[in-house]
């Protein structure tokens, strides 16, 4: 005889959701248009209409330890095909803070550790500077000791000076006025 755990939905977890984020999740009747048009399904565990599934059924704990709400790319692809206008992506990043809130054990921390420099980054300057968020992530992630030790640093090097030659990337990182009003957001 095998023990299996016991699923305990969580009443009103839908409702908490919608009542904090005003995206209604609850008129979702599963056509799959967000799965189906996401360009990461590939690396998700969980595909995105079942997210939203599992939303309805009140299942908390599996879908704030899914590793889906970090592959995320926030593309809005999945937002743009909802024929309810649903803003799935809206919804992926909630259930990030809510995962980060409640100390869930984050099954990609790498992910995790980009997506926190990459808001950082915005928070600092009011728009992304993608040398200094790149750094950064590498730092904390410890991918550049990774990519120096394997000799993989040479590449990433070359990449940043082509890019620098081509205009695609600044050496000064470039700011916006109202930083107070993008931080305000990002709150």
């Amino acid at each position: 005889m095998t023990q299996t755990s016991r699923l305990t939905p969580e009443t009103g977890f839908m409702e908490h959701i919608e009542a904090s984020t005003g995206i209604r999740i609850s008129a979702c009747f599963q056509c799959k248009k967000c799965t189906n048009g996401c360009p990461v399904t590939f690396a998700m565990d969980v595909y995105p209409d079942q997210v939203i599934r599992l939303i309805h059924m009140g299942m908390r704990d599996q879908v704030l330890s899914c590793g889906t709400i970090w592959v995320c790319a926030a593309c809005e692809t999945c937002t743009t095909r909802c024929p309810n206008d649903i803003d799935i992506a809206g919804v992926m990043d909630y259930l990030k803070e809510r995962a980060v809130a409640s100390g869930v054990s984050i099954p990609q921390q790498r992910t995790k550790l980009f997506h926190e420099a990459f808001l950082n980054d915005v928070r600092r300057r009011g728009r992304l500077s993608e040398g200094r968020m790149l750094q950064s992530y590498m730092l904390k992630s410890g991918e550049l000791w990774r990519k120096i030790k394997d000799g993989e640093i040479g590449e990433e090097i070359s990449l940043g000076v082509n890019m620098f030659r081509k205009g695609r990337m600044s050496l000064i990182p470039k700011g916006v006025r109202s930083k107070s009003e993008i931080r305000a957001i990002l709150k």
